[in-house]
C-alpha cells in the first residue's frame, strides 16, 4: 500500500502543476487566431520542442530533489519560460511588420495614381515591399491569379497579418474593390500618416518599457538561481522541504513564485487593441 502522505504529497504537486498552467495559459492566451502564412507548423513544433523539454526538467528535478510539488512546478515553468523572460522579439517583429505597412500604403498610393486599379497596382508594389510583410503580400498575389475575388484576397491577407493596423488598411481596400469610389489616395495617405504615428508611439513604449522588461527578467533569474543554489550547495537547509508538511508548504511558496512572475509579465507587457476585420465566427 502506498503511504497516504505520499498520495497527498503527488495530489499537492498536481495542484501545482495545474496553477502554473493556468498561469501559462494566462500569459500565452488561449484565444484562436486566424492561421498564419507557414506559421502553423513552425508554432506546433516550438509546442512539442517546449513539452519535451518540460518534461526532461521535471524528471531531473524529480531525480535530484524527490519532490513531486519541485517537479510539477518546474515543468510549468520550463513550459511558460519564453512567455515570461521574452516578448522583445515579438515587439521588434511587430514594429517591423507596422513600418513595412506604412511603406507598403504608401507605395500602393503613389502607383494607384498613375491611373492604375488596385488589381494591377498590388502586384507591382509586392516585390519592393519589406520583408516582414512580402509573404503575406505574395500569398495575396497567388490567391488573385488562381481567379480569388479581390475583396476575398484582401480579407485573407489581413488575417495573415494579424495585425489592427492592417486591418485599418484592408478595410479601405476592400471598400474601394466594392464600390469603386474616388478618393482612394486620400485615404491611403491618411492611413499611411496614422500608420507612421501609431509606429512613432510604439517605439516610444517599447524603449520606456525595455527597463521594466530588464528588471523582470533580472528577479526571476536571481530567484531561481537563489532556489537551485540552496538546494545544492546546502542540502540540509532545504532538507524540511522533503517532509509531507514542508511539500504542503512548498505548495503555496511554488503559488506565490507563480502569481509573482505573472505580475511582473503583466507591468513588462502592453495589450494591444483587438482587430475588427474578423469573421463573425471568430469573433
Amino acid at each position: 500500500m502506498i503511504p497516504l502522505s505520499t498520495l497527498v504529497v503527488v495530489l499537492a504537486g498536481a495542484v501545482v502543476g495545474a496553477g502554473v498552467l493556468l498561469l501559462v495559459l494566462a500569459v500565452m492566451g488561449t484565444e484562436q487566431r486566424p492561421p498564419r502564412v507557414r506559421r502553423g507548423t513552425i508554432r506546433r513544433d516550438r509546442v512539442q520542442r517546449r513539452v519535451v523539454i518540460a518534461a526532461v526538467v521535471a524528471f531531473v528535478v524529480l531525480l535530484v530533489t524527490r519532490w513531486p510539488v519541485a517537479a510539477a512546478a518546474a515543468a510549468a515553468f520550463a513550459l511558460a519560460a519564453p512567455s515570461l523572460l521574452g516578448g522583445a522579439k515579438a515587439e521588434r517583429q511587430q514594429t517591423a511588420r507596422l513600418e513595412g505597412l506604412a511603406s507598403w500604403t504608401e507605395s500602393l498610393r503613389d502607383t494607384i495614381a498613375g491611373a492604375v486599379g488596385l488589381e494591377q497596382a498590388i502586384p507591382a508594389t509586392v516585390y519592393a515591399a519589406s520583408p516582414a510583410i512580402q509573404p503575406q503580400l505574395r500569398l495575396m498575389v497567388d490567391r488573385l491569379r488562381v481567379r480569388v475575388p479581390l475583396p476575398v484576397a484582401l480579407r485573407g491577407l489581413a488575417d495573415d497579418l494579424d495585425d489592427p493596423s492592417a486591418d485599418l488598411v484592408v478595410a479601405a481596400l476592400i471598400l474601394n474593390a466594392r464600390l469603386r469610389g474616388p478618393g482612394l489616395r486620400q485615404v491611403l495617405t491618411s492611413l499611411s500618416e496614422a500608420a507612421r504615428a501609431e509606429l512613432d508611439m510604439r517605439q516610444r513604449v517599447t524603449a520606456e518599457r525595455s527597463s521594466t522588461r530588464r528588471s523582470a527578467q533580472i528577479v526571476t533569474v536571481f530567484s531561481l538561481v537563489v532556489m537551485v543554489g540552496l538546494t545544492l550547495a546546502n542540502p540540509a537547509y532545504v532538507a524540511p522541504y522533503g517532509t509531507f508538511q514542508g511539500q504542503l508548504v512548498l505548495v503555496l511558496v511554488a503559488l506565490l513564485f507563480a502569481a509573482g512572475f505573472w505580475w511582473m509579465k503583466r507591468l513588462s507587457g502592453v495589450d494591444m487593441p483587438a482587430r475588427f476585420l474578423v469573421a463573425e465566427e471568430d469573433r
